[in-house]
């Protein structure tokens, strides 16, 4: 689990693990590019291995070899990122090609990036939500496993919009996490296509 910041959606992650909502996972390491990240602590807490990993002043591939040694000490089935805001590199997606999924708050490919409710309601869009997508090399744009709608009101702003789709980016993360780790999935061309046993 790479994180940032307070690690809300690893913190719904891993009450989806220890409440048996994701059956058989076990989260065996947090890491973090940042020392004073909350999401560090919630991880502590609940007796799980948190780490960091400055990345302060270090090249993006340089930084995500030192990530990509850490991770496999733990070997993990699948990586997720939890408002992890750094773009992986090449290398990194290449070590972990079809096992790395990230939550993003908006329709993908819609508002791709940073400020993704801003842009939302800048486009006038009568409805957002949030996305849970496969990573690969390029911003946002893996193939995408589930996704949640979030009607937009005359009355929203970012921060208001961003508080309902995080309820919904808990809820599908989980889930998205399950079917990924159970196997019930196949990806034809850009399509995740659900299935009800292993692929």
């Amino acid at each position: 689990m790479l994180l940032s910041g307070r690690g809300s959606n690893f913190v719904a992650l891993a009450e989806s693990v220890a409440a048996g909502r994701i059956p058989n996972a076990e989260i065996v390491l947090v890491v973090s590019n940042r020392e004073n990240a909350p999401g560090l602590e919630r991880a502590r807490e609940r007796g799980i291995a948190a780490r960091v990993i400055p990345s302060k002043g270090l090249e993006r591939e340089a930084y995500d070899r030192m990530v990509v040694a850490a991770l496999e000490e733990v070997k993990p089935e699948l990586v997720c990122l939890a408002g992890y805001m750094r773009l992986l590199s090449p290398y990194f997606v290449e070590q972990f090609r079809g096992k790395i999924l990230n939550i993003h708050p908006s329709l993908l490919p819609a508002f791709p990036g940073l400020e993704a409710q801003r842009q939302a309601l800048e486009h006038g869009v009568k409805f957002s939500g949030c996305t849970v997508h496969f990573v690969d090399e390029t911003l946002d744009a893996g193939a995408i496993v589930m996704q949640a709608v979030v009607p937009v009101r005359d009355a929203d702003t970012p921060e208001s919009l961003a508080e309902r789709i995080l309820d919904e980016e808990h809820r599908i993360y989980s889930e998205a996490a399950r079917i990924v780790l159970e196997g019930r999935y196949r990806i034809e061309g850009r399509r995740v296509i659900l299935t009800s046993g292993k692929a």
